[in-house]
């Protein structure tokens, strides 16, 4: 029977999944990459917070002599009567400390209560009270350059390829990260800043879509998000105690800047996008990224098989040389048709909400009554359990309605932390502190099951601009962060529910949005306008059940064609 179907219609059309399937889309290649994203994700973590750890500020005093033979105790109780307990400077002190009288000098040593003996790059140049803001600006500068880098590396990503934009944008990392280690300027320290940042992100984003472009649909969901959770709790984690282990900020940034050069040997490891290659045209090339694949994954596939993908390719993507000098590489193309037009829109707002709700929560390690290590520490055990219940969800509800109820979920609990902190020196630490970990288990998930879902709407020929735009966007929109904060000053709850007000703004746009699971994702921007059509708002609660027989019929689908 299989003969005299071969001979009736010896190579019938065969689409890139089909193909990976046949190649192997959950073996040992799509293992690999995983287990190179984790490796990735370890040191992305990292250097994207870096920039905390290097400015953490400890509990400190305005220096002077009576005081060098104080507790620490002594010195905050004698400073507790002042408004400005870290920044006022003392004339006099009498000897049972009760009364003291300020200076009129500005204060220009400091008394530093050490967390576990690091000595942070703020402590070392003193970016203290009237300087503080100098550690600000580098912060503004690394957040600029990571939207520039965002868009530069994503277009790089859709021009030269994935690989080699993931190798460049690590470099800049190591560069901007080694080179903030001889700094002791302002200008200095924010042009090494900006170059560092111009790696965040897109240091790790670019590897996200070569998984999403390489493995199965079943992978894309726990097994990748359980690697992303808890590798990059293990970079969180080991960002704080090797700051603490070496002690000193510059050998800190030495550490954890040196392993973003291994990711250069990614190139003989990792293979480069044959969908991206097929947007571009190079079928030849997207063929021979698909051998290796079956070689490593030790499948056979055929030569018609390969020639059956090809006939496919060149009667779905394939133009002439001049129309696809024309066409290609044009993110514009996106805002050509109606609905491809209003799903950028949506992807931007989905960013802009998310990214900057994101900073806010993960970057909140200070002022909480507990160290900033610990608190990092803790942040980070969030991950794992938030990654693989990502997934799980993902694989039973789909990624629409995790992303929906989880900003919704975020935005109750960051409000509930905003009520306990206007409580004042009344509230609860360790219930502030629970409401936190919460909050940043959710914003966790939200944050995963959004991207990923405006990730696969982004067809693939402009996948990589698309998500750095975005990217982009949702860096600008952080700008706000601090000025949401400052809020606080006027009114203490008022950041906190400005959070859980944009969380069910982000909610809302998520259900306008359609439903990627379980659906062959576009790879043109015609097969992008395409997608989604004429499904509703809450079409993904009516179709829950058919949903999950949809999942089975088609891992056993890809299943049967992996093993033709």
């Amino acid at each position: 029977m299989t003969n005299s179907n071969s001979n009736s219609n010896p190579n019938p059309p065969m689409d890139f999944d089909e193909i990976l399937a046949k190649c192997g889309n959950s073996h040992r290649y799509q293992y690999l990459l995983l287990g190179l994203y984790g490796f990735l994700m370890v040191f992305v973590s990292m250097h994207y917070f870096s920039q905390n750890v290097i400015s953490f500020v400890p509990d400190h005093w305005c220096y002077h002599e009576q005081l060098e033979n104080r507790s620490f105790d002594e010195i905050a109780a004698i400073y507790s009567q002042f408004d400005k307990p870290s920044c006022t400077r003392l004339a006099t002190i009498d000897i049972d400390g009760g009364n003291a009288t300020i200076s009129k000098d500005r204060c220009d040593r400091w008394i530093y209560k050490y967390d576990f003996g690091f000595r942070s790059m703020n402590i070392e140049l003193n970016w203290v009270c009237d300087d503080a803001y100098k550690a600000r600006v580098g912060q503004s500068l690394f957040f600029i350059g990571s939207m520039c880098g965002t868009l530069v590396f994503g277009l790089l990503g859709d021009n030269i390829g994935r690989v080699k934009a993931l190798i460049l944008a690590n470099c800049c990392g190591f560069l901007g990260d080694f080179s903030t280690i001889f700094t002791g300027s302002l200008t200095a320290f924010s042009i090494t800043r900006f170059i560092s940042g111009l790696a965040a992100d897109a240091n790790s984003y670019l590897m996200y879509i070569l998984l999403l472009e390489y493995v199965s649909p079943s992978l894309r969901n726990v097994a990748l998000n359980t690697v992303l959770g808890s590798f990059y709790s293990l970079g969180l984690i080991g960002a704080s105690w090797l700051a603490v282990l070496v002690g000193n900020w510059r050998f800190f940034l030495a550490c954890s800047s040196l392993p973003l050069l291994l990711v250069t040997l990614f190139y003989f490891l990792v293979q480069e996008s044959a969908q991206w290659l097929v947007t571009r045209d190079d079928i030849d090339g997207a063929i021979r990224r698909l051998q290796r694949v079956a070689k490593i994954n030790r499948r056979v596939v055929s030569d018609d098989d390969f020639k059956a993908f090809r006939s496919y390719c060149q009667s779905n993507y394939c133009k002439s040389e001049a129309t696809a000098e024309e066409e290609q590489a044009k993110l514009t193309d996106m805002l050509k048709t109606p609905r491809m037009r209003c799903m950028a829109f949506k992807i931007l707002l989905i960013f802009i909400i998310v990214v900057p709700a994101y900073n806010t929560i993960a970057r909140n390690v200070e002022g909480l009554g507990i160290s900033p290590f610990i608190m990092f520490s803790l942040n980070a055990l969030m991950l794992p359990p938030s990654g693989y219940l990502q997934g799980f969800l993902q694989d039973v509800s789909g990624r629409k309605l995790t992303s929906v109820s989880w900003m919704m979920i975020t935005g109750i609990f960051a409000v509930a932390a905003g009520l306990v902190i206007a409580q004042g020196q009344n509230r609860s630490v360790f219930l502030l502190v629970g409401l936190t970990l919460v909050a940043r288990f959710g914003v966790s998930i939200a944050d995963g099951a959004s991207s990923q879902l405006c990730t696969e709407l982004i067809p693939t020929s402009v996948r990589g601009r698309g998500v750095g735009v975005a990217h982009v966007a949702g860096f600008a929109a952080s700008f706000l962060s601090p000025f949401i904060i400052h809020l606080g000053t006027y009114f203490k709850p008022a950041p906190s529910i400005i959070l859980g007000l944009l969380f069910l703004a982000g909610a809302y746009i998520c259900l306008l949005m359609p439903e990627t699971r379980n659906k062959k994702l576009p790879m043109t921007v015609a097969e992008g306008e395409k997608f989604g059509i004429g499904e509703r708002m809450f079409d993904f609660l009516l179709e829950f059940g058919k949903d999950k027989e949809t999942e089975v019929e088609l891992e056993a689908e890809l299943k049967d064609k992996e093993n033709a």
